[in-house]
């Protein structure tokens, strides 16, 4: 495991891959950690250097009290790459770390070479959600949201088939701090980032899982039409986390975009080996 302070706080995260290669930075979803983008490691570590860290609040990462902005989990971005060394990255983030990504990308596009924005949109609401939410972990602690989250991140399917791994997310919801989970929903209730996607110039690939409740393909198809350098890609069989859920498709759609954008090489070239998806 590595560790490293960067601001205010200290930041678990996982660097891997050549040394010389193109940074993709993962920036995961509220109430999970860095694990939710294994398999995408998995499968892409060989080619690119992967960058992933536990948001604020969560994982390994500390938890500090209060409210949290979208500016303030930009701001922890920028300091992990400064602390790295890094000067410039590709970002993919999930959700609250979709919303991350689109305010990096505008408070610093020097610094963010292309995006993808999955399962996440400018404004994810209404206020009054994330308030109640708020109000039910004060009251009774993460444990009391978990198991109600589920059908949110995921499809019938899947929770129907899947039951020890969704027993997983559960506990990893459940063992979320409670301030970071708060500090972070408090970032979502008061994010509109609508702003900044008309500003957001680099490349960027909009992904959202076909049975998505959380932030559905409308959202997702609000961001196209904002961001003027942008494509979208649709996950069958996914809802709100498919790079967990549909892994392989998740991964071929970060890999076409990261092709289109010069960052590797043909596809071809990769499929050639058998254990493209595996670990």
């Amino acid at each position: 495991m590595a560790f490293v302070a960067a601001g205010d706080i200290t930041v678990h995260y996982e660097l891997t891959g050549p040394s010389d290669a193109p940074v993709v930075l993962f920036a995961n979803s509220i109430g999970t950690n860095f694990h939710i983008w294994d398999e995408q490691v998995k499968a892409l570590g060989g080619r690119i250097r992967t960058l992933r860290y536990d948001m604020r609040g969560h994982g390994l990462t500390d938890a500090t009290p209060g409210a949290y902005s979208m500016n303030m989990l930009a701001d922890d971005a920028l300091c992990l790459l400064d602390t790295l060394g890094i000067e410039q990255a590709h970002v993919c983030g999930l959700s609250i770390g979709g919303m991350m990504a689109q305010r990096l990308a505008v408070k610093a596009p020097d610094r963010i070479l292309s995006l993808v924005l999955a399962d996440t949109a400018s404004v994810i609401g209404p206020p009054e959600i994330w308030q109640s939410r708020i109000e039910a972990i004060r009251a009774g602690g993460m444990a009391s949201i978990a198991a109600g989250v589920m059908p949110r991140w995921f499809t019938s399917a899947f929770l129907e088939s899947e039951t020890e791994r969704v027993r997983g997310y559960v506990n990893m919801v459940s063992r979320t701090s409670d301030a970071g989970y708060i500090g972070c929903a408090m970032a979502i209730r008061d994010a509109d980032l609508r702003g900044d996607c008309a500003r957001i110039a680099c490349p960027t690939l909009v992904v959202v899982g076909e049975q998505d409740q959380a932030t559905p393909l409308p959202q997702a198809e609000e961001l196209i039409r904002a961001i003027s350098n942008s494509q979208l890609k649709v996950i069958t069989g996914a809802g709100h986390l498919p790079c967990v859920e549909q892994p392989a498709a998740f991964t071929d759609a970060v890999f076409d975009h990261l092709q289109t954008v010069g960052v590797v090489a043909p596809k071809e070239t990769v499929r050639g080996n058998r254990n493209w998806h595996a670990p």
